[in-house]
């Protein structure tokens, strides 16, 4: 009988253990850790800077600040994942699993609601008046400005005393 079933001891085996297979429609599979999978945006947190689309070798992804959109070609990303390590909003992310399948190619558009920031108001420049009375002032100090040697000292000491002596008289 050896020869005649010679898979037998398989078909048992078989018969009392578990599938091999996993049950797909009702339980989903489950991936490793590392799996690469597909890019996903959070558009929210998202600021249009484009640091995704320079790092992108393949050049699938692209960034339009005019058009406020995140646009990525499916079929060109290689989901290497640098997108998401440069992205400084950390917005990008790889998501477990693989993208559905189609039968034509398009690019995925992302609306983004980015509002850049207003830039800060500058504080009102002063009146011309205003701005002559300091540069005046400033004018003044610098001819009050302690003289450097005992020479310099002397020569004014003399101005002092000349209109002094004018005033006397």
């Amino acid at each position: 009988m050896g020869q005649f079933l010679p898979f037998y001891k398989q078909v048992f085996k078989n018969l009392f253990s578990k599938p091999a297979t996993t049950q797909y429609p009702f339980k989903p599979k489950e991936y490793p850790e590392r799996t690469r999978g597909h890019i996903e945006i959070n558009k929210d947190q998202c600021i249009l800077c484009g640091m995704c689309m320079r790092s992108c070798p393949p050049g699938a992804i692209n960034v339009d600040r005019a058009g406020k959109t995140w646009t990525i070609n499916r079929f060109d990303c290689i989901q290497c994942g640098y997108c998401a390590e440069k992205c400084p909003k950390k917005c990008l992310s790889i998501i477990p699993g693989y993208q559905e399948p189609g039968a034509e190619k398009f690019a995925e558009t992302v609306e983004v609601p980015y509002e850049p920031p207003k830039p800060a108001a500058k504080p009102a420049a002063p009146a011309a008046g205003a701005a002559a009375k300091p540069a005046a002032a400033n004018a003044n100090t610098a001819t009050t400005a302690a003289p450097a040697n005992a020479a310099e000292k002397a020569d004014e000491a003399k101005a002092e005393e000349k209109p002094a002596e004018n005033a006397e008289a």
